[in-house]
């Protein structure tokens, strides 16, 4: 009897690991475009970040929903920002490629664009923005092929 319990416990946690999406990109990682520390009422506005989209990890997969594109498994871009006005906050990427944004927010929650820009390009803007990380994927759309891009980070409008 005792045996049959613990078999049918490992099986139901089994089934419960299993159930869980797994975590995507490592947020805790080191970015590999660097970090800005900016507070409310930054300049410039926008502040521009050169990089390279893309990576092997399908968001898809990962973190499903509406999340799209192929990604590094560290954040191209840490953003610390310090809140302190009504002012919005938009994340916006250009590039010649179709590119998505993924975004880990101070609470830790998973935000994801892809055509919200101009064009084929991605934009998020946090209306109300809190003061902390922001995490900062920027991905190609259907494939893992790496593409010059500029990631814009502003107060006054998306790009």
């Amino acid at each position: 009897m005792f045996k049959n319990l613990i078999v049918a416990g490992a099986a139901a946690l089994a089934l419960a690991v299993s159930a869980v999406p797994s975590m995507a990109q490592d947020w805790q990682a080191s970015p590999s475009y660097g970090s800005v520390n900016l507070t409310t009422g930054f300049t410039p506005d926008p502040y521009y970040v050169s990089l390279r989209s893309g990576g092997p990890i399908n968001v898809a997969q990962t973190l499903g929903g509406s999340c799209r594109g192929f990604v590094a498994n560290a954040p191209d871009f840490d953003l610390y920002f310090t809140a302190g006005s009504s002012l919005p906050l938009a994340i916006s990427v250009d590039s010649g490629a179709d590119t998505t944004l993924i975004i880990n927010d101070p609470n830790g929650n998973w935000y994801c664009d892809d055509d919200s820009g101009d064009g084929l390009n991605p934009s998020l803007v946090f209306t109300n923005p809190q003061t902390g990380l922001y995490d900062i994927w920027v991905g190609t759309y259907s494939n893992a092929s790496l593409q010059d891009a500029t990631l814009a980070i502003s107060e006054l409008s998306t790009y």
